[in-house]
């Protein structure tokens, strides 16, 4: 199954055309913010269509999804009992998770998804052999889906994101059950999670950092790509954000308080020659760090970063920020959970009423229209809108292909069993370059796996499933209008309020005479992830409706700024790592 790979805001800078560049180090009038209404925008439609690039690991989520739901299928056809799938399915799509992660991260992380698979489905399966009230079901699930997309949204879970529980948890609510039964299925989507585990694992024994270097390998081609702007030509703007984005995600894989080993620090010195690529992009060579991400590929040395040898620790400062995140303590949970609210009330609702209208209609399987609305919110309004055009038009798309496909599939279960895992492959192959093309094949495998219990007259699936869908995205999409997210506008103002401390700290910094070891880099650290969360947080307003003008000359000027104390503190940091000398004591703090 595939997840919600969230697409960038078409209201972002660097694709607002009203507003022309100015060259670096030049300032706009800062002007107060307005709270004048905003004009409904226009909606786009072929644009969310447009097929991008393939992902660079596209072959990783769909070889571990058919690694991991394979052979519990194949167990399953071999005894007889191929109507137990579902649960079988339910834990072996736990490997589509975590792969851009570090191994030990992406331990914990596939862990934890197996506790929320097991969790959602054991609720699902207690309230299907409670009661046979569909709309009561269908609240349970629309309940389900809420707490499902909270609580991967504030965890950062990352994709598919709760899609795949959500459709799970709400197939369950649907599927005959008893209170005795509930133990046994659940037992196997524990063993099935278990399997996934350990796919999601196995690579980690042939390349223990691949991940690392894949992170900083995007990191240095992003900032070659900026670096070759020269920092003032066409596009520098959006290459130089989409740069720091690459930067930031490279260190968070990197920054964890795992064991320091040689690949490691290597990595984190060209992490390093990246950030200073931003800070000086004119004296830079855009060739010297394509180079340097090519030469990541496989398990081969790292190269090293020349110039900076065993000083590059002070200029990291890596151990002692992680060891400082480590310690901290953890930030309240309804922090995280207060700005999603609107959202969480928004796929609540919209589930809701989706499978509500699908019960009206007669639909027999109304969890199908619970699903699509769940899978159309995103972080806005318009990338709701979006994804509702994709999800419809990967459907319609995908009916038409289990149409031609259903008479192969029913030839015998064996070749049913394939076709599904055909379609595992190729939706997560497809799904990276846009979501409605992985939708076509997820189609067909949704309907072939509801033939597991017993074969279905394909014409009857069909229009349950087309009907679904249209109501599913009609009705889901009313109600995110209906919800507003007034909370899109008070996350900006406090990002800008949290760039401007971060900044006025790494100013200080800057002007000492004689930092504390570790102190520039942690003060750059905490100012770059401030900038890119700002930049996230306009990004998301700028796509929301009915709310109050934003303030986007400061959130410009509070990027500039930022901006060009990130570069003053880079260049003092080298400068100061040039000069000093450092010992292997040094090195170590």
């Amino acid at each position: 199954m595939p997840g919600a790979h969230a697409k960038p805001s078409k209201f972002s800078r660097s694709s607002r055309p009203s507003r022309p560049s100015r060259p670096s180090g030049e300032c706009e009038p800062s002007r107060p913010a307005r709270f004048a209404a905003i004009r409904v925008r226009r909606l786009p439609f072929l644009a969310v269509l447009r097929l991008g690039g393939p992902s660079e690991i596209w072959f990783k989520p769909a070889l571990s999804v058919v690694a991991a739901v394979a052979p519990p299928n194949f167990a399953l056809l071999a005894l007889g009992r191929l109507d137990l799938a579902m649960y079988t399915m339910a834990g072996g799509l736990c490997a589509l998770y975590a792969h851009s992660r570090p191994y030990a991260a992406r331990a914990r992380v596939l862990a934890l998804v197996a506790a929320g698979m097991l969790a959602g489905l054991a609720v699902a399966l207690v309230a299907a052999s409670l009661t046979s009230d569909a709309l009561v079901l269908v609240l349970v699930g629309a309940l389900l889906a809420a707490v499902q997309k909270t609580v991967c949204d504030a965890t950062r879970v990352g994709p598919p994101g709760h899609v795949i529980l959500t459709f799970i948890s709400s197939a369950a609510l649907f599927a005959p059950q008893s209170l005795g039964q509930v133990p046994g299925h659940l037992g196997l989507t524990a063993l099935a999670g278990a399997w996934a585990w350990i796919v999601g694992m196995a690579p980690g024994l042939l390349r223990p950092h691949g991940p690392e270097r894949r992170t900083t390998a995007q990191a240095l081609r992003a900032a070659a790509a900026y670096a070759a702007t020269g920092g003032t030509g066409e596009g520098a703007g959006r290459a130089r954000a989409a740069a720091a984005a690459a930067v930031q995600a490279a260190w968070q894989s990197l920054l964890p308080p795992t064991r320091p080993t040689p690949t490691r620090l290597a990595l984190r010195r060209l992490l390093v020659r990246a950030e200073v690529a931003l800070a000086a992009p004119a004296d830079t060579d855009p060739d010297r760090l394509r180079t340097w991400a090519l030469a990541l590929r496989g398990n081969g040395p790292v190269p090293e970063a020349e110039g900076l040898g065993e000083a590059a620790e002070e200029l990291l400062g890596a151990d002692i920020e992680a060891k400082a995140a480590h310690d901290a303590p953890a930030r309240p949970l309804r922090e995280g959970l207060g700005p999603l609210a609107p959202l969480a009330l928004r796929t609540a609702l919209g589930c809701a009423l989706a499978g509500a209208a699908a019960l009206a209609l007669g639909v027999g399987r109304p969890y199908w229209a619970l699903v699509t609305a769940a899978s159309l919110y995103q972080v806005n309004l318009t990338l709701t809108w979006s994804r509702a055009v994709q999800r419809v038009v990967g459907n319609v798309l995908g009916v038409l292909l289990f149409a031609a496909v259903a008479p192969l599939a029913h030839l015998a279960p064996v070749v049913l069993v394939l076709c599904c895992l055909a379609f595992n492959f190729t939706a997560e192959a497809f799904i990276g370059r846009n979501y409605w093309l992985g939708t076509v094949c997820v189609t067909p495998m949704a309907l072939l796996v509801t033939e597991f219990a017993r074969l279905q007259h394909p014409g009857e699936l069909m229009a349950d499933r087309m009907l679904d869908t249209l109501v599913g995205a009609l009705v889901g999409f009313l109600a995110a209008v209906a919800v507003t997210n007034r909370r899109a506008g008070d996350r900006v103002e406090r990002a800008l309020g949290t760039v401007e401390r971060a900044r006025e700290h790494a100013a200080r910094t800057v002007a000492a005479e004689r930092p504390v070891p570790g102190a520039l880099e942690s003060a750059r650290r905490a100012l770059a992830a401030a900038v890119v969360e700002l930049r996230a947080a306009a990004d998301a307003a700028a796509g929301e409706w009915w709310q109050r003008a934003l303030p986007e000359e400061r959130v410009l000027e509070a990027e500039r700024a930022a901006h060009r104390t990130l570069a003053a503190t880079v260049r003092r940091q080298v400068s100061h790592t040039s000069r000093t000398p450092h010992t292997s004591e040094d090195t170590r703090a």
